[in-house]
């Protein structure tokens, strides 16, 4: 089996602590040769100051391709582009365009009254400055606020229309679900080459099962049953690697050969499962870290 290509997604640090985390979890897993990391915004746009300084230091400092997280959330379309033309800039050129969720308790999204309308929108306008690389998120489950399957692949289409050029989609428990999706892309005129999984190693299965809920990813029967076992014998990180190992395995053997994992600033299980797909630090990005 040929090593599949990864990328890594971070979150941005809101406390002294979660910095180091942050750092440490750079650490172990730059010495992988990853083609980007990613750096999100939070709910609302409440992290996006330090989302930018996230993207800054490591930009500087880690030697990786970062790509930083933008979204239509709380903010002008002059205030988003200003924030894009800083990352320019600061040589950054690798965007994830995102319409964003709204603050936490305030139901659906609802524009800023001089903001971007939705992700169409914003990609448009980064696409139009000519400096970026552009990233989108796709959907293999049926976004909650999505009224069909063909749905979000019709919205995808859109996006990538707009300018984007490669889609990270949301986390799934089962190969099966991104292969459904990839053919429903590859017959609405969408290269499939031009998707990439989405992968969440699963650090605990109590909050993966609430965010899965959250975002409408099925949950199989038998991961549920699985994990309570594992729970009760005290082995639920062995059940984590294999899962995803197993995961990851399916999909490349379906021609899948690009991964971007969802490390939640905890890099142990993506890096175990990493290695396990064939993917090995690399010397001269080891020494970088």
């Amino acid at each position: 089996m040929t090593p599949p290509k990864i990328s890594f997604e971070f979150f941005p640090p809101q406390s002294l602590e979660a910095s180091f985390r942050l750092w440490d979890t750079v650490q172990v897993l730059a010495p992988l040769g990853p083609r980007f990391v990613s750096v999100t915004y939070g709910a609302g746009g409440t992290t996006r100051d330090l989302t930018r300084d996230a993207v800054a230091t490591l930009h500087k400092s880690s030697g990786l391709n970062v790509a930083a997280h933008l979204t239509c959330v709380n903010a002008s379309r002059e205030e988003t582009l200003a924030i894009a033309r800083d990352y320019a800039e600061a040589g950054v050129t690798e965007i994830v365009a995102l319409r964003g969720d709204p603050p936490k308790g305030s139901g659906q999204f609802v524009p800023h009254p001089e903001g971007f309308g939705s992700s169409v929108e914003l990609i448009g306008a980064l696409a139009a400055m000519g400096r970026f690389d552009i990233r989108v998120g796709a959907y293999p489950d049926i976004h909650p606020e999505a009224s069909s399957a063909g749905a979000d692949v019709e919205w995808l289409k859109a996006k990538l229309d707009a300018g984007a050029t490669e889609a990270l989609t949301q986390f799934f428990f089962e190969a099966e679900t991104f292969f459904r999706f990839r053919d429903a892309c590859d017959k609405a005129g969408i290269d499939a080459s031009r998707i990439t999984p989405g992968i969440l190693p699963i650090e605990n299965w109590k909050g993966a099962r609430n965010f899965a809920r959250r975002c409408g990813t099925h949950i199989p029967t038998w991961l549920e049953a699985a994990f309570e076992t594992a729970q009760r014998d005290n082995r639920e990180d062995l059940l984590s690697v294999a899962v995803c190992t197993e995961l990851c395995s399916d999909l490349i053997d379906g021609g899948v050969d690009t991964l971007h994992f969802y490390t939640l600033n905890r890099p142990d299980l993506t890096r175990d499962v990493c290695h396990a797909l064939g993917v090995t630090p690399n010397a001269e990005l080891r020494n970088v870290a």
